[in-house]
């Protein structure tokens, strides 16, 4: 484990790199900053995998969950687990079947269901050669749901690269970049059994004018509809931001490259994440001002609004080209983010207040064998801290595991975020022995403290949509978001 030294960078005014975050009093003023803290907790190093794509999962018993796309006893991708204080573990390791029947090379991360288990997708191998879905317990116990392409034109989708996400109807929804109906990528549902249903293939209408080749995950909105986002197609070519209910029906919300010069940006390869007021954030690989990404915000009628575009700061400083990484929402209202290239050349860390004002966490290659290349999104873990990946570098040239403290507090994280009067829900946390009360907008609920990480509890009748707050031995833990009362 090797902790590395804190940075800074206030973008929009122009600061230069600094240690402690502590910036020119003659730019800004003597406004404090918390200090930022990198740490590498693993090194991938072939043997227990290689070029992780995905963000991690927080499972409900406290440890991390994710996916690299190689390494691994045949070279072709593992599932592991990581305890938010760095022990690390090899669940499991692709293509140990005869074909790489089970899969292989798993770009997407890992969702928890309901009922315990982990989902993930491979974006190669299985029965036909075009990836899988498959379900893995928190032991490495593999099972193989679904292999795509069991018929000529793979109509039911090929290649799915992002992950899943579970809807509150039960159902998983995700993606694929290749096959459906017209070859450009697909969107799916399926069972915790394994039944696939193909709910819309992309490139349905004329030069693709309702957006092709989806590389970001799916989430569910407010509204209970699935937003995404494409890569290509749309009116001008450059992708888009969609909405598709859970029966089918597909609609496209912006279109990329709307505006001169492609200042909105282009290529948007990351998931969306929405607010309490319907807002959606991501980022676009390209395009913007400076042609290299941008951050932007969405509201429910459509109008887009570029927050910050990339490569604002001499040298692109602030970073360049955010690849599948979206946002994380932080819990101090501002979204944490990372990019592939920029810095001091092998991408940084980001922050991005919902307004715009941008600063700068950390230059990758700044520190001897720090990561480099970070292309998957950052994730907050209930212990306040942040945890990513890097596709390169390390100790063994191959990625790595790092965690990002910014000095934010334990919180704790619902799950499902939305639910009726009555309904189960999970609350995870990392200190939750000798808990004493659970409330739901100030509602008091019964809950059975499981393990340190898990409360189980019910929607308490009167409960309205607002925070969940736990009182614990060492204080008070409010809820990430809002819970929603349907």
């Amino acid at each position: 484990m090797r902790r590395i030294r804190p940075m800074a960078m206030v973008s929009e005014v122009g600061c230069p790199r600094i240690v402690w975050a502590v910036c020119a009093l003659g730019l800004w003023g003597a406004l404090p900053m918390a200090a930022q803290t990198v740490t590498t907790l693993v090194d991938f190093n072939y043997s227990n995998g290689s070029f992780p794509y995905a963000a991690q999962v927080q499972g409900t018993d406290g440890n991390l969950y994710g996916t690299t796309s190689g390494g691994g006893a045949q070279n072709s991708g593992t599932v592991f687990k990581i305890s938010q204080s760095g022990a690390f573990t090899e669940l499991y390791s692709f293509c140990s079947l005869s074909g790489c029947g089970d899969g292989e090379n798993p770009e997407g991360g890992l969702v928890q269901a309901s009922d315990g288990n982990y989902y993930g997708t491979t974006s190669a191998g299985g029965a036909y050669g075009w990836g899988t879905v498959f379900r893995i317990t928190a032991k490495g116990v593999l099972t193989t749901l679904y292999s795509f392409c069991p018929e000529a034109g793979c109509v039911d989708g090929a290649t799915p690269v992002p992950s899943l996400v579970q809807a509150t109807n039960g159902l998983l929804y995700g993606t694929t970049s290749g096959g459906g109906a017209s070859g450009n990528g697909a969107v799916f549902e399926i069972t915790i059994s394994g039944t696939l249903t193909t709910l819309y293939s992309f490139c349905s209408f004329a030069n693709c004018s309702d957006g092709g080749n989806p590389q970001g995950a799916l989430i569910q909105g407010n509204d209970g509809d699935l937003y995404g986002t494409t890569v290509s197609g749309g009116a001008n070519g450059s992708g888009t931001v969609y909405r598709i209910t859970l029966a089918g029906a597909h609609s496209v919300v912006y279109n990329f490259c709307s505006l001169t010069g492609c200042s909105d940006g282009q290529d948007p390869y990351s998931a969306l994440v929405e607010d309490s007021k319907g807002n959606f954030y991501g980022t676009t690989r390209l395009g913007g001002v400076n042609g290299v990404g941008t951050v932007f915000k969405l509201n429910s009628s459509g109008k887009l609004i570029t927050l910050y575009a990339f490569c604002s700061v001499s040298g692109c400083a602030d970073g360049s080209e955010p690849f599948f990484a979206g946002l994380a929402a932080g819990t101090d209202g501002n979204y944490y983010g990372t990019t592939d290239l920029g810095g001091v050349g092998f991408g940084t860390l980001y922050k991005i207040g919902p307004q715009g004002t941008f600063t700068t966490l950390y230059s990758f290659g700044t520190e001897s064998g720090d990561g480099l290349n970070p292309y998957a999104a950052l994730m907050q873990a209930t212990n306040g801290s942040f945890f990513g990946t890097t596709y390169g570098g390390g100790t063994g040239g191959v990625g790595a595991i790092f965690s990002l403290s910014v000095g934010l507090g334990a919180f704790v994280e619902v799950s499902p975020a939305i639910g009726k009067v009555g309904a189960p829900v999970k609350v995870l946390g990392t200190t939750l022995t000798g808990t004493t009360s659970v409330a739901f907008n100030g509602i008091a609920a019964t809950f059975k403290v499981v393990s340190p990480s898990l409360i189980a509890t019910t929607v308490p009748a009167g409960a309205t949509t607002g925070f969940v707050q736990v009182v614990t031995p060492s204080g008070t833990l409010s809820s990430n978001v809002p819970f929603r009362v349907n």
